[in-house]
């Protein structure tokens, strides 16, 4: 009895370590995608920032400003970009974003445009109305794909075919806190500054501010559904290396206590034969 429960216990041993083994390595890659990940969140927020600058300088410097993008409107339909990831193994960081977004759509008309194979399962399973699922595949969407992406929802916003634009994503804080969260990309929200018409800019835009404004917004968009992206995938690796170096350690936890229980059983069967011995003498 003694001789199978040890064998049984090498076994789960032999289990555990090649388990351990996995998890290691996706813990390993997944803190050099981080790596990456971190410098694109990185380089993106420079262009972001510009763009934010000027087009609150047109807004701030120019009385009476007026813009399509700007007026809001009762709003019957909305559309929803959600950022999720393409796999699991990740902790909460897949979870966390889609019971948001369930939060955050309940009682609404809403349109989910998925990006990251996981968002998209989630809401087709459920029977969500999908604007499209082109994006489907988080890793195949690049910085173009973002550009291409604003600009056709810009079309549609101004067409009515929905009356808000909304992006969920998760927010990189740093490498053991993403906070997932709903940023409104339309109608642009105006920031209150207290300053507005009164301030003249030092740029003259041509044609016209407005032109120039109406044509930002797009990119302005772009470049923040690309910063949405960068974030949440730095995110997702971040939470796929704790969640991995955490299952590691449980791993070599569970390797040692088994260890443990493997020479208490080989000591116990040794015990044994000893005294079947010595009473058989």
């Amino acid at each position: 009895m003694a001789g199978v429960s040890t064998k049984e216990i090498k076994t789960r041993i032999r289990s555990m370590e090649s388990t351990k083994q996995i998890t290691k390595a996706m813990e390993m890659v997944a803190a050099s995608k981080l790596r990456r990940a971190q410098n694109q969140v990185l380089c993106s927020r420079p262009y972001f920032e510009i763009l934010y600058a000027t087009m609150n300088d047109i807004v701030d410097s120019t009385r009476d400003f007026s813009s399509p993008y700007l007026t809001k409107r009762p709003v019957k339909k909305s559309v929803y970009v959600v950022i999720a990831g393409d796999r699991g193994l990740a902790g909460g960081y897949n979870s966390n974003i889609l019971k948001l977004v369930a939060a955050e759509a309940e009682g609404k008309d809403v349109l989910i445009l998925p990006i990251g194979k996981k968002a998209a399962d989630h809401f087709r399973a459920r029977g969500a109305a999908l604007l499209s699922e082109k994006y489907a595949d988080a890793e195949d969407v690049g910085v173009g794909d973002c550009f291409t992406l604003a600009k056709w929802l810009c079309r549609g916003y101004l067409n009515g075919e929905y009356d808000e634009i909304k992006v969920a994503y998760t927010n990189f804080v740093s490498v053991l806190s993403q906070t997932p969260g709903v940023l409104q990309l339309l109608p642009v929200l105006r920031k209150e500054t207290g300053r507005e018409g009164q301030i003249p800019s030092d740029i003259l835009y041509e044609p016209d501010s407005t032109s120039v404004f109406d044509a930002i917004i797009p990119e302005y968009l772009g470049g923040v559904l690309y910063g949405a992206l960068c974030e949440s995938r730095a995110s997702e690796q971040a939470a796929r290396r704790t969640a991995m170096e955490s299952a590691t350690q449980n791993a070599e936890d569970m390797i040692s206590d088994l260890s443990l229980k493997f020479n208490q059983a080989r000591q116990a069967a040794i015990t044994q034969e000893i005294t079947e011995i010595v009473a058989g003498s």
